[in-house]
């Protein structure tokens, strides 16, 4: 069997992040780290390499549109996918722009497993082109 994919959340809501990582643990394709800041999700990112990153937007103290040019501009993380994450805007939006912000993938909470699955894998698999 491979390696697990690790993935690393940043969000700063403790209980989703928690129950991210329990629902895709369920999965024993998926390894997933938290971070409840953009700072210590920043941190963990060049020190774990993950091969993907689910990140908020609206945080407290570092907004993830601010972590993301981060990872961008840094040699070690900026071939790691990010996909977005975020309540602040609506699923009709969301659709109109073709779930996409930024150029990144973008996923309206509340999220299902099954279309959390799904896009993780949408995005490794484009990685690998």
């Amino acid at each position: 069997m491979s390696e697990p994919v690790r993935i690393l959340i940043i969000d700063d809501e403790e209980s989703f992040t928690f129950f991210v990582k329990l629902n895709l643990e369920t999965d024993p394709r998926f390894a997933v780290v938290t971070a409840n800041r953009g700072e210590e999700g920043l941190k963990l990112a060049k020190s774990m390499k993950p091969d993907l990153i689910l990140l908020d937007i609206m945080m407290p103290g570092m907004f993830g549109t601010e972590v993301a040019q981060s990872l961008l501009a840094d040699d070690h993380t900026k071939d790691i996918p990010v996909i977005f994450l975020s309540a602040a805007i609506r699923k009709e939006q969301a659709e109109k722009d073709g779930g996409m912000i930024g150029g990144r993938d973008l996923i309206v909470k509340p999220v299902t497993k099954e279309e959390l699955t799904s896009r993780i894998e949408t995005a490794l698999r484009l990685k690998k082109k």
